[in-house]
Protein backbone atom coordinates (compact mmCIF):
# COMPACT_ATOMS: atom_id res chain seq x y z
CA UNK A 1 0.00 0.00 0.00
CA UNK A 2 0.89 3.45 -0.77
CA UNK A 3 1.17 6.31 2.16
CA UNK A 4 2.75 9.56 1.43
CA UNK A 5 1.57 10.75 4.67
CA UNK A 6 1.70 9.74 8.64
CA UNK A 7 1.37 11.76 11.94
CA UNK A 8 3.63 10.29 14.64
CA UNK A 9 4.70 10.63 18.34
CA UNK A 10 8.58 10.25 19.13
CA UNK A 11 10.50 10.68 22.00
CA UNK A 12 14.21 10.34 22.68
CA UNK A 13 15.23 8.20 25.79
CA UNK A 14 15.60 9.18 29.31
CA UNK A 15 18.55 9.69 31.13
CA UNK A 16 19.66 6.79 33.80
CA UNK A 17 19.82 7.22 37.70
CA UNK A 18 22.81 8.27 39.34
CA UNK A 19 24.39 5.69 41.53
CA UNK A 20 24.13 5.53 45.63
CA UNK A 21 27.05 3.45 47.06
CA UNK A 22 29.83 3.27 48.74
CA UNK A 23 33.35 1.73 48.58
CA UNK A 24 33.22 -1.70 50.93
CA UNK A 25 36.70 -3.48 51.06
CA UNK A 26 38.50 -5.48 53.42
CA UNK A 27 40.90 -3.38 55.29
CA UNK A 28 39.56 -0.59 54.14
CA UNK A 29 37.94 2.16 56.14
CA UNK A 30 35.39 4.71 55.72
CA UNK A 31 35.68 3.86 51.70
CA UNK A 32 33.68 6.97 50.88
CA UNK A 33 31.17 7.25 48.00
CA UNK A 34 31.74 5.48 44.75
CA UNK A 35 28.36 5.62 42.96
CA UNK A 36 28.80 5.88 39.10
CA UNK A 37 26.48 8.10 36.73
CA UNK A 38 23.90 7.23 34.66
CA UNK A 39 23.92 6.78 31.19
CA UNK A 40 22.31 8.82 28.79
CA UNK A 41 19.07 8.60 27.25
CA UNK A 42 19.05 6.99 23.04
CA UNK A 43 18.75 10.22 20.58
CA UNK A 44 16.36 10.37 17.57
CA UNK A 45 17.80 10.49 14.13
CA UNK A 46 16.29 10.60 10.84
CA UNK A 47 17.58 8.53 7.51
CA UNK A 48 17.00 9.05 4.01
CA UNK A 49 17.12 5.69 1.84
CA UNK A 50 16.67 4.80 -1.21
CA UNK A 51 15.32 1.57 -0.76
CA UNK A 52 12.11 3.14 0.20
CA UNK A 53 9.40 4.80 -1.45
CA UNK A 54 6.75 4.62 0.49
CA UNK A 55 5.63 5.63 4.15
CA UNK A 56 3.64 2.53 4.84
CA UNK A 57 5.78 0.72 7.16
CA UNK A 58 4.29 3.73 9.50
CA UNK A 59 1.42 3.07 11.15
CA UNK A 60 -1.44 5.53 12.57
CA UNK A 61 -0.65 7.51 15.36
CA UNK A 62 2.41 5.31 16.00
CA UNK A 63 5.10 6.41 19.24
CA UNK A 64 8.46 5.54 18.64
CA UNK A 65 10.94 5.62 21.67
CA UNK A 66 14.51 5.57 21.64
CA UNK A 67 16.25 3.49 24.57
CA UNK A 68 16.36 4.75 28.12
CA UNK A 69 19.66 4.98 30.07
CA UNK A 70 20.83 2.66 32.31
CA UNK A 71 21.05 3.59 35.73
CA UNK A 72 25.11 3.90 37.46
CA UNK A 73 26.51 1.34 38.95
CA UNK A 74 28.98 0.99 42.66
CA UNK A 75 32.70 1.40 41.58
CA UNK A 76 32.32 4.56 39.74
CA UNK A 77 30.69 2.45 36.81
CA UNK A 78 28.76 4.63 34.54
CA UNK A 79 25.46 3.02 33.26
CA UNK A 80 25.07 1.97 29.64
CA UNK A 81 24.34 4.96 27.02
CA UNK A 82 20.43 3.98 25.64
CA UNK A 83 20.80 3.07 21.68
CA UNK A 84 19.53 5.61 19.57
CA UNK A 85 16.29 4.84 17.42
CA UNK A 86 17.29 5.69 13.65
CA UNK A 87 13.94 6.12 11.85
CA UNK A 88 14.18 5.23 7.94
CA UNK A 89 12.38 7.20 5.46
CA UNK A 90 12.11 7.80 1.98
CA UNK A 91 13.81 10.82 -0.36
CA UNK A 92 11.87 13.38 -0.37
CA UNK A 93 9.85 13.07 3.21
CA UNK A 94 9.14 16.08 4.94
CA UNK A 95 9.62 15.66 9.03
CA UNK A 96 7.15 18.68 9.78
CA UNK A 97 6.54 19.78 13.64
CA UNK A 98 2.82 19.50 14.20
CA UNK A 99 3.12 22.45 16.66
CA UNK A 100 4.45 24.72 14.84
CA UNK A 101 4.13 23.71 11.26
CA UNK A 102 8.01 24.09 10.23
CA UNK A 103 9.38 21.64 8.23
CA UNK A 104 12.21 20.72 10.00
CA UNK A 105 13.97 18.41 7.98
CA UNK A 106 13.42 17.73 4.52
CA UNK A 107 15.31 14.56 3.11
CA UNK A 108 16.47 14.71 -0.28
CA UNK A 109 19.91 12.60 -0.69
CA UNK A 110 20.32 9.12 -0.10
CA UNK A 111 21.77 8.17 3.12
CA UNK A 112 21.33 11.83 5.16
CA UNK A 113 21.19 11.67 8.42
CA UNK A 114 19.62 14.09 10.61
CA UNK A 115 19.28 14.09 14.55
CA UNK A 116 16.17 15.20 15.40
CA UNK A 117 16.16 15.24 19.61
CA UNK A 118 18.46 14.67 21.91
CA UNK A 119 17.97 11.83 24.63
CA UNK A 120 18.15 13.23 28.62
CA UNK A 121 21.54 13.27 30.30
CA UNK A 122 22.26 10.30 32.89
CA UNK A 123 22.34 11.69 36.55
CA UNK A 124 25.52 12.27 38.43
CA UNK A 125 26.28 9.18 40.86
CA UNK A 126 26.94 10.08 44.66
CA UNK A 127 30.79 10.15 43.82
CA UNK A 128 30.73 13.83 42.30
CA UNK A 129 28.91 15.51 45.90
CA UNK A 130 31.67 14.53 48.03
CA UNK A 131 33.22 17.31 50.25
CA UNK A 132 35.44 18.17 53.15
CA UNK A 133 32.25 18.82 55.03
CA UNK A 134 29.92 16.16 53.46
CA UNK A 135 32.00 13.17 53.45
CA UNK A 136 29.28 10.89 52.99
CA UNK A 137 26.84 12.23 50.55
CA UNK A 138 23.44 9.50 50.42
CA UNK A 139 21.80 11.33 47.29
CA UNK A 140 22.52 11.30 43.53
CA UNK A 141 21.08 12.82 40.73
CA UNK A 142 17.88 11.48 38.56
CA UNK A 143 18.50 11.39 34.92
CA UNK A 144 16.75 14.31 32.66
CA UNK A 145 13.40 13.03 30.79
CA UNK A 146 13.70 12.35 27.48
CA UNK A 147 11.75 15.23 24.86
CA UNK A 148 8.92 13.77 23.34
CA UNK A 149 7.56 15.73 20.05
CA UNK A 150 4.43 15.48 17.45
CA UNK A 151 5.63 15.26 13.60
CA UNK A 152 3.97 14.67 10.64
CA UNK A 153 6.03 13.02 7.95
CA UNK A 154 5.22 14.21 4.00
CA UNK A 155 6.48 12.41 1.94
CA UNK A 156 7.04 14.34 -2.08
CA UNK A 157 8.74 12.08 -4.80
CA UNK A 158 11.66 14.01 -6.73
CA UNK A 159 11.14 13.84 -10.07
CA UNK A 160 12.47 16.35 -13.28
CA UNK A 161 9.25 15.71 -15.23
CA UNK A 162 5.53 15.62 -13.91
CA UNK A 163 2.50 14.69 -16.00
CA UNK A 164 -0.92 16.40 -15.73
CA UNK A 165 -3.63 15.62 -17.23
CA UNK A 166 -7.06 14.65 -17.12
CA UNK A 167 -7.95 10.99 -16.03
CA UNK A 168 -7.71 7.80 -18.89
CA UNK A 169 -5.41 10.92 -20.78
CA UNK A 170 -2.88 8.42 -21.38
CA UNK A 171 -0.39 9.47 -18.65
CA UNK A 172 -0.13 5.76 -17.61
CA UNK A 173 0.76 4.30 -20.99
CA UNK A 174 3.28 7.29 -21.70
CA UNK A 175 5.40 6.77 -18.78
CA UNK A 176 5.14 2.94 -19.35
CA UNK A 177 6.32 3.62 -22.68
CA UNK A 178 9.13 5.39 -22.34
CA UNK A 179 10.04 4.39 -18.60
CA UNK A 180 10.87 1.18 -16.40
CA UNK A 181 7.64 1.72 -14.27
CA UNK A 182 4.77 -0.33 -14.72
CA UNK A 183 1.24 0.93 -13.35
CA UNK A 184 -1.75 -0.51 -13.74
CA UNK A 185 -3.24 0.68 -17.22
CA UNK A 186 -7.58 0.50 -18.22
CA UNK A 187 -9.85 1.90 -19.84
CA UNK A 188 -11.37 3.88 -17.22
CA UNK A 189 -10.97 6.82 -15.77
CA UNK A 190 -8.96 7.08 -11.97
CA UNK A 191 -7.17 4.06 -12.77
CA UNK A 192 -3.71 5.30 -11.40
CA UNK A 193 -4.78 5.63 -7.93
CA UNK A 194 -0.87 6.30 -6.35
CA UNK A 195 1.73 8.27 -7.51
CA UNK A 196 4.40 6.05 -9.94
CA UNK A 197 8.09 7.22 -10.77
CA UNK A 198 9.64 5.78 -14.18
CA UNK A 199 13.45 6.79 -15.23
CA UNK A 200 13.42 7.52 -18.43
CA UNK A 201 16.87 6.69 -20.17
CA UNK A 202 18.38 8.54 -22.98
CA UNK A 203 21.19 6.70 -24.80
CA UNK A 204 23.10 4.60 -22.14
CA UNK A 205 24.56 7.35 -19.96
CA UNK A 206 21.92 10.19 -19.31
CA UNK A 207 18.42 9.24 -17.90
CA UNK A 208 15.55 11.69 -16.33
CA UNK A 209 13.25 10.98 -13.70
CA UNK A 210 9.26 11.00 -14.34
CA UNK A 211 6.23 11.09 -12.23
CA UNK A 212 3.04 10.12 -13.20
CA UNK A 213 -0.20 11.01 -10.50
CA UNK A 214 -3.74 10.10 -10.45
CA UNK A 215 -5.70 12.03 -13.13
CA UNK A 216 -7.12 16.12 -11.89
CA UNK A 217 -10.50 17.03 -13.02
CA UNK A 218 -11.45 20.75 -12.45
CA UNK A 219 -12.13 21.30 -8.41
CA UNK A 220 -8.85 19.21 -7.73
CA UNK A 221 -7.98 21.97 -5.46
CA UNK A 222 -10.84 22.09 -3.91
CA UNK A 223 -11.17 18.34 -3.00
CA UNK A 224 -13.02 16.80 -5.66
CA UNK A 225 -11.08 13.66 -7.09
CA UNK A 226 -7.91 12.38 -6.46
CA UNK A 227 -5.55 15.06 -7.66
CA UNK A 228 -5.35 17.24 -4.57
CA UNK A 229 -4.05 14.23 -2.49
CA UNK A 230 -1.12 13.54 -5.21
CA UNK A 231 -0.14 17.21 -6.72
CA UNK A 232 2.04 17.27 -3.83
CA UNK A 233 4.18 14.78 -5.33
CA UNK A 234 5.06 17.07 -8.77
CA UNK A 235 5.76 20.58 -6.21
CA UNK A 236 9.40 19.52 -6.37
CA UNK A 237 9.18 19.07 -10.23
CA UNK A 238 10.21 22.37 -12.24
CA UNK A 239 9.17 20.81 -15.75
CA UNK A 240 5.25 19.84 -16.30
CA UNK A 241 4.23 17.74 -19.18
CA UNK A 242 0.60 18.46 -19.69
CA UNK A 243 -1.34 15.99 -21.56
CA UNK A 244 -4.37 17.10 -23.71
CA UNK A 245 -6.38 13.92 -24.92
CA UNK A 246 -7.07 14.78 -28.73
CA UNK A 247 -10.09 11.90 -28.84
CA UNK A 248 -11.62 13.16 -25.48
CA UNK A 249 -15.22 14.31 -25.44
CA UNK A 250 -13.67 17.45 -23.49
CA UNK A 251 -13.11 20.42 -25.15
CA UNK A 252 -9.13 21.17 -25.88
CA UNK A 253 -9.07 24.65 -24.42
CA UNK A 254 -11.19 23.03 -21.86
CA UNK A 255 -8.44 20.51 -20.81
CA UNK A 256 -5.77 22.96 -20.41
CA UNK A 257 -7.17 25.80 -19.34
CA UNK A 258 -8.36 23.30 -16.87
CA UNK A 259 -5.25 21.71 -16.05
CA UNK A 260 -3.14 24.79 -15.66
CA UNK A 261 -5.85 26.70 -13.32
CA UNK A 262 -5.99 24.02 -10.90
CA UNK A 263 -2.06 23.58 -10.78
CA UNK A 264 -1.66 26.88 -10.18
CA UNK A 265 -4.81 27.29 -7.58
CA UNK A 266 -2.69 24.77 -5.75
CA UNK A 267 0.84 25.99 -6.06
CA UNK A 268 2.20 29.18 -6.72
CA UNK A 269 5.67 27.91 -8.04
CA UNK A 270 3.84 25.48 -10.09
CA UNK A 271 2.16 28.09 -12.00
CA UNK A 272 5.44 29.41 -13.09
CA UNK A 273 7.19 26.09 -13.82
CA UNK A 274 8.66 24.98 -16.94
CA UNK A 275 6.03 23.28 -18.84
CA UNK A 276 5.28 22.01 -22.14
CA UNK A 277 1.63 20.04 -24.03
CA UNK A 278 1.67 16.57 -25.21
CA UNK A 279 -1.54 15.84 -27.47
CA UNK A 280 -2.20 12.50 -26.77
CA UNK A 281 -3.89 9.61 -28.63
CA UNK A 282 -3.10 11.13 -32.09
CA UNK A 283 -3.73 7.71 -33.61
CA UNK A 284 -7.49 7.81 -32.27
CA UNK A 285 -8.37 10.57 -34.30
CA UNK A 286 -8.69 10.45 -38.45
CA UNK A 287 -5.62 11.86 -39.88
CA UNK A 288 -8.10 14.74 -42.03
CA UNK A 289 -8.98 15.53 -38.69
CA UNK A 290 -5.92 14.93 -37.19
CA UNK A 291 -4.18 18.51 -38.73
CA UNK A 292 -7.09 20.55 -38.06
CA UNK A 293 -7.21 20.09 -34.56
CA UNK A 294 -3.50 20.54 -33.87
CA UNK A 295 -3.58 23.68 -35.79
CA UNK A 296 -6.82 24.91 -34.22
CA UNK A 297 -5.05 24.24 -30.74
CA UNK A 298 -1.57 26.14 -31.53
CA UNK A 299 -3.59 29.20 -32.96
CA UNK A 300 -5.38 29.32 -29.35
CA UNK A 301 -1.97 29.59 -27.51
CA UNK A 302 -1.13 32.47 -30.05
CA UNK A 303 1.61 29.80 -31.64
CA UNK A 304 2.48 29.02 -35.13
CA UNK A 305 4.00 25.18 -36.74
CA UNK A 306 7.44 24.49 -36.60
CA UNK A 307 9.39 23.39 -39.44
CA UNK A 308 12.62 21.99 -39.34
CA UNK A 309 13.48 20.82 -35.64
CA UNK A 310 16.63 19.18 -34.99
CA UNK A 311 14.65 16.94 -32.22
CA UNK A 312 13.11 14.84 -35.30
CA UNK A 313 9.60 15.01 -34.55
CA UNK A 314 6.81 14.16 -37.35
CA UNK A 315 6.90 16.62 -39.72
CA UNK A 316 3.51 15.33 -41.55
CA UNK A 317 1.50 16.88 -38.79
CA UNK A 318 2.03 20.70 -36.98
CA UNK A 319 3.75 20.75 -34.29
CA UNK A 320 5.52 23.67 -32.08
CA UNK A 321 8.81 24.27 -30.28
CA UNK A 322 10.93 27.11 -29.13
CA UNK A 323 14.17 27.23 -30.74
CA UNK A 324 16.32 26.31 -27.74
CA UNK A 325 15.24 25.37 -24.07
CA UNK A 326 18.55 27.96 -22.55
CA UNK A 327 16.67 31.10 -21.17
CA UNK A 328 19.80 33.25 -22.04
CA UNK A 329 19.62 32.24 -25.58
CA UNK A 330 15.22 33.46 -26.04
CA UNK A 331 13.29 30.29 -24.41
CA UNK A 332 10.16 32.13 -23.03
CA UNK A 333 8.51 30.34 -19.68
CA UNK A 334 5.78 32.21 -20.58
CA UNK A 335 4.71 29.66 -23.42
CA UNK A 336 4.98 25.95 -23.22
CA UNK A 337 8.58 24.79 -24.55
CA UNK A 338 7.04 22.56 -27.26
CA UNK A 339 3.63 21.40 -28.13
CA UNK A 340 3.51 17.64 -30.07
CA UNK A 341 0.86 15.24 -31.17
CA UNK A 342 1.85 11.74 -29.92
CA UNK A 343 0.50 8.78 -29.85
CA UNK A 344 2.17 5.97 -26.95
CA UNK A 345 0.19 3.02 -29.35
CA UNK A 346 2.07 3.52 -32.09
CA UNK A 347 5.34 5.42 -31.05
CA UNK A 348 4.40 8.13 -32.82
CA UNK A 349 7.16 11.16 -31.80
CA UNK A 350 7.84 9.49 -28.53
CA UNK A 351 11.46 9.05 -28.85
CA UNK A 352 11.34 12.96 -29.71
CA UNK A 353 9.10 13.68 -26.99
CA UNK A 354 12.08 11.93 -24.84
CA UNK A 355 14.77 13.96 -26.32
CA UNK A 356 13.03 17.12 -26.46
CA UNK A 357 11.94 16.74 -22.18
CA UNK A 358 15.70 15.75 -21.62
CA UNK A 359 16.59 19.15 -23.19
CA UNK A 360 14.35 21.03 -20.58
CA UNK A 361 15.83 18.82 -17.80
CA UNK A 362 19.07 19.76 -18.73
CA UNK A 363 18.21 23.27 -19.02
CA UNK A 364 17.20 23.05 -15.40
CA UNK A 365 20.16 21.13 -14.15
CA UNK A 366 22.72 24.12 -15.81
CA UNK A 367 20.58 27.03 -14.09
CA UNK A 368 20.45 25.09 -10.36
Amino acid sequence: MFTDSVELTVSSGKGGQGCVSFRREKFVVNGGPNGGDGGKGGDIWFKCDNNTHTLSHFQKKMHIKADNGAPGESSNMAGKSGVKRVIIVPPGTQIIDMDSDEVVFDMLEDAQEELFITGGRGGLGNTHFKSSTNQRPTYAQPGEKGETRKIKLDLKLIADVGLVGFPNVGKSTLISTVSNARPEIANYEFTTLTPKLGQVNIGDFESFIMADIPGIIGGAHEGKGLGIEFLRHIERTEILLFMVDLASYRDLREQIETLKAEVAAFSDKLAHSKYAIALTRADAVPSDELEELVKGFLEMLGLEATKDSDIGFDETVPYYIQKTADETLGYNRELPYFVVPISSATNKNIEPLKKALFKLVQSKRLES
